[in-house]
């Protein structure tokens, strides 16, 4: 059993997010009086969020300790690792490491909030090493499914650590760029102290399948094609556009972009030498209209089904420009993200009332994952052999599925470190275990609001949307506490006041009886008052249909 260490301990790395959720990857690395950040990542609301628009993680923490902070390393720039950027540089704002497309996209990001010009964006390429005070980090090639991802490895006084950040390993990539398994192995032949590896496709056996495969489904799948084509991905998946934009060419297609973020990082992309697209292949609006259908090939975003995108708006025929006609495929190129499976389901169901024949993951190997599965994610502990093994970038049962199967190639299950947002995990003289806890927690963004929205908002908002509201407006005297107007009832998601107002009638009864029964004085407080409505109307409408809405009384004193 290994030996607890005190909490004057030099080495501190602090999860801020991603570990127990997918998605807010954010963690800490300090040393004394230097502190590096590993990701700076958002998560898109859960269904109970209600009226969220994103999750960012509390950096409290850091904000507290601005004067350490010594830079934010990126692993790669999907929005779970870079999403927060814009929120979290309004109060710390340290140089930014990263690839060159990695930061592409940040800089892309950062103009919508005016923030471009005033971020240190400092580009690396995999291999180099940057000092950051006690730290020495070297960007370590990785497969993902974006281009120019990278693992960490963090240089500490008390040893190495090894970031993984998203990966697979996958011999045949698009663009030929293969994880770096010999500095992986370099690594573990000097000794790690700590592998930080991701955990999202632990649950599944064998190999990850290579991004090559999507390739070759389009060009089996594009020449059955009769009329246009419609592939709808992530516009972060580089790899992805490329294919599909040589598999058109191949059939003879043009290629128009669709969707304000998927132009945007195809542009980035190109200017940055990671996607070839000639000239003449693509087309706008205008020129596809003039096109013979089969000679059609448009990109789009909305694979998920989000309501304001332009595939689904295609789905329910409200596009002002593009009509979806018998004879279309459309292929959903990208995972079913868990809780999005209604609304995917619901956006395939609407293009098949259009007329068209749809493609996706479940019926054809239209997508594949971006992240390890088992027999990586044993070979890559077999290389790095460290001395303990903290599992990240899952929800709960992943990272405990993870630590499992690094036992089961022979490591204590002592140095299994399972640990989980806010836990201090601390190592001095080659020991380690979690020895604190710190408060985080999530920031919701609501609109322009950051962190205005909590967790009694919310419960305000699902008591809302379940029963309702009812709005009881009274006019008093204040002088003598005489009803002089009302009490009239307005109702929202409680019941149809049309058609139910002999039963509002009968509340408003029951709110003028109980109020006749109560003294003046008491009349004459309005607060008195709006606990009295409160409670007999909540009263009432538990008996009588078992319903518990929001009650607000409105005093008006006259």
């Amino acid at each position: 059993m290994e030996t607890p260490i005190s909490d004057s301990i030099g080495l501190k790395i602090i999860p801020l997010g991603g570990l127990g959720e997918i998605g807010l990857n954010m963690a800490v690395f300090e040393y004394g009086d230097d502190i590096v950040i590993v990701d700076c990542g958002l998560m898109f609301p859960e269904p109970d969020m209600l009226g969220i628009d994103i999750v960012i993680p509390d950096i409290t923490y850091l904000i507290e300790r601005l004067d350490k902070v010594r830079g934010i390393l990126l692993t790669h720039g999907h929005e779970d690792h870079i999403g927060a950027l814009p929120f979290v540089l309004r109060q710390l704002n340290p140089p930014i490491y990263g690839t060159a497309l990695t930061l592409g996209f940040v800089r892309e990001k950062l103009k919508e909030y005016e923030l471009d010009n005033k971020v240190d964006l400092r580009v690396v390429r995999p291999r180099d090493v940057v000092d950051l005070g006690v730290f020495s980090v070297e960007f370590i090639r990785v497969a993902h499914s974006i281009v120019d991802g990278c693992g960490l490895a963090i240089g500490t006084p008390e040893g190495v650590v090894i970031h993984t950040g998203d990966f697979k390993l996958d011999q045949t990539p698009v663009d030929g760029e293969l994880t770096d398994l010999a500095t992986f192995s370099r690594y573990g032949e000097a000794g790690v102290l700590a592998l930080m590896a991701d955990s999202t496709n632990v649950e599944r056996e064998g190999y990850t399948l290579s991004e090559k495969l999507v390739g070759d489904a389009f060009d089996e799948i594009f020449p059955r094609c009769p009329q246009r084509v419609i592939v709808a991905a992530f516009s972060s998946n580089i790899h992805r556009v490329q294919q599909v934009v040589e598999a058109a060419a191949r059939c003879g297609r043009k290629v128009l972009l669709n969707g304000r973020s998927m132009i945007a990082n195809v542009q980035i992309a190109r200017e940055l030498g990671y996607l070839r697209i000639p000239d003449d292949l693509l087309i706008d609006l205008k020129e596809m209209n003039r096109l013979p259908k089969e000679q059609i090939c448009m990109i789009t975003t909305g694979s998920q089904g989000e309501p304001m995108s332009a595939l689904t708006r295609i789905a329910m025929d409200d596009h002002k420009q593009i009509k979806l006609e018998e004879g279309d495929t459309v292929i959903l190129s990208s995972r079913f993200i868990p809780g999005n499976e209604k609304t995917i389901s619901d956006l395939i169901n609407h293009l098949y009332r259009r007329g068209a024949e749809v493609y996706h993951e479940k019926v054809s190997e239209v997508h594949v994952s971006g992240h390890a599965s088992q027999e990586e994610l044993k070979l890559l502990q077999n290389l790095v052999r460290p001395r303990y093994f903290i599992p990240v970038h899952g929800e709960y049962r992943h990272l405990v599925k993870h630590g499992q199967l690094a036992q089961r190639l022979g490591l204590p299950k002592e140095r299994c470190i399972l640990a989980v947002n806010g836990d201090v995990i601390a190592f001095s003289n080659g020991e380690g275990c979690i020895i604190d806890r710190i408060e985080t927690g999530r920031v919701f963004v609501d609109g322009k609001g950051v962190g205005d929205v909590g967790n009694v908002v919310l419960k305000d908002r699902k008591h809302l949307s379940e029963d309702g509201m009812v709005v009881v407006i009274i006019g008093i005297n204040q002088g003598s506490g005489e009803i002089i107007y009302g009490p009239d009832i307005v109702s929202r998601g409680f019941v149809f006041e049309d058609e139910s107002q002999e039963y509002l009638d009968e509340a408003k009864k029951v709110v003028v009886d109980t109020l006749a029964l109560v003294n003046t004085e008491v009349r004459a407080d309005w607060s008195e008052v709006k606990l009295e409505v409160r409670r007999v109307l909540r009263r009432f409408f538990n008996k009588t249909i078992e319903r518990r809405p929001v009650i607000l009384p409105l005093v008006l004193e006259m």
